[in-house]
């Protein structure tokens, strides 16, 4: 990209966050030559460790705490984290004073001239675009991965030339802002998630579609055969479209070598095999590759045994569709073992009924974290007597370890949001990590 095309703009970072996004952003802008403002309703001390990372950005401005409505007036760019929801009053703001809104991705796409491999979907976005990637740099040596993984793709456009290939995590609220689409979408699935933001399941829905929407005919739509919903894209696509199924493997793939459990990652794993078919990677090389992926951090992952009992963390499963993933694919994993959940947290509109369901019938025990999720957990167990209720992480982690027996399993799976005692998701399993190692 043109060098310093920001200098002298003033660029106004709407939501510093604590993903990294932000952080990225600001870099990226700051060394343009831009002057930045960071804006966020944070205040300093909740967004320390953000913070901490722009402490030699010397000129960074900040208005933490709350927004102030002049700096929505007079910015020549608006960078929107994706948590910031469309229908802010400061963005609406900044639209009557015809002020540019952008998000890091779509400023990315925008800017970089990549060939693009945009992912998303309820579940498996991660773990489907790290697939993608692993199985492709086999190929080409400057492919990268970015987005809704904890990359922002800002952080790349020094180094991506025209023509490189660009894996990207792409979540709703990415998408939401989105008005072109990548060269390859993938959609890996669709169920219930963040209807505590939309107004209900179509609009949902709707924002997962942008992935595809601005394609054109030269472009390529991979669809879940197996997800009704997604099957139906192909009826609004433009482009190309291809499929995955579990009903109709690759005949010439062996797909015994792959190393993650469950039939969510088996279909993950099939998503990945298309995308590398059509990006011409031979049978034998995709075949060789998959038995070395070793998995993402914090989706099933294992962290610990001691004393008999096995510990994985699975924080990102934050819709209960995820945790009867998780639940099925262990207790197929580890036949007899009980299973110990700690679950909970903040409520993101979503039906636990099928999730309660599961957890009666397999005798799951339940360690409960603080939060109105866990109510409504609580709600549909009526005379459950499996349930433990504790007010922190290392209350969940100290339980758990003294009612698991050998042989038994402790999974952090929350079906719930994390922001009410813990700064995201991953600071909730970074937490259950430090506390489980410290088990004796």
């Amino acid at each position: 990209m043109a060098k310093q095309i920001f200098k002298n703009k003033k660029v106004v970072i709407m939501g510093l966050g604590l993903h990294g996004g932000g952080v990225d952003s600001a870099k990226f802008f700051y060394k343009q030559g831009a002057s930045v403002l960071v804006t966020d309703l944070k205040t300093e001390e909740q967004l320390g460790e953000s913070i901490k990372k722009l402490r030699s950005f010397k000129k960074i401005e900040y208005a933490l705490g709350g927004h102030r409505e002049d700096d929505f007036k007079t910015a020549d760019l608006i960078i929107k984290n994706p948590d910031v929801p469309g229908h802010s009053p400061y963005l609406e703001i900044a639209r009557q004073s015809n002020i540019e809104i952008q998000s890091d991705v779509g400023l990315f796409f925008k800017l970089s001239g990549a060939f693009i491999i945009g992912v998303t979907g309820s579940k498996g976005k991660s773990t489907t675009a790290s697939l993608i990637f692993h199985l492709l740099k086999s190929k080409y040596k400057k492919i990268f991965l970015a987005g809704n993984i904890g990359v922002s793709p800002l952080s790349l456009l020094a180094k991506v030339k025209k023509g490189d290939k660009v894996v990207l995590e792409l979540s709703s609220f990415e998408l939401d802002d989105f008005n072109q689409s990548p060269n390859i979408a993938v959609v890996t699935n669709i169920m219930p998630d963040h209807l505590n933001r939309y107004a209900d399941m179509s609009e949902y829905v709707n924002s997962k579609k942008r992935i595809f929407k601005f394609q054109g005919k030269k472009d390529i739509l991979v669809l879940n055969g197996d997800d009704a919903v997604v099957r139906n894209f192909a009826a609004e696509a433009t482009s190309r479209v291809c499929y995955f199924s579990k009903e109709s493997k690759p005949e010439n793939i062996n797909l015994e070598g792959f190393k993650l459990y469950g039939n969510h990652n088996l279909s993950n794993l099939l998503a990945a095999i298309e995308v590398a078919r059509i990006m011409k990677i031979p049978e034998k090389v995709i075949e060789k590759n998959i038995k070395t992926f070793k998995g993402v951090h914090s989706r099933q992952e294992f962290i610990r045994e001691i004393n008999g009992v096995k510990y994985f963390n699975d924080t990102t499963a934050t819709i209960p569709e995820a945790v009867i993933s998780a639940i099925d694919s262990f207790s197929d994993r580890f036949r007899g073992a009980n299973i110990f959940l700690i679950c909970g947290g903040v409520y993101k509109g979503v039906d636990y009924r099928r999730m309660t369901e599961r957890i009666r019938d397999k005798k799951v025990s339940l360690i409960l974290l603080p939060g109105n999720a866990s109510d409504k957990i609580k709600e549909k167990l009526p005379g459950y007597n499996r349930i433990a209720e504790v007010d922190n992480m290392r209350e969940a982690v100290d339980k758990a370890s003294k009612m698991a027996r050998a042989g038994d399993l402790v999974i952090l799976s929350p079906a719930a949001s994390s922001f009410n005692i813990f700064k995201n998701e991953f600071d909730r399993g970074d937490q259950f990590n430090k506390f489980v190692k410290k088990l004796k």
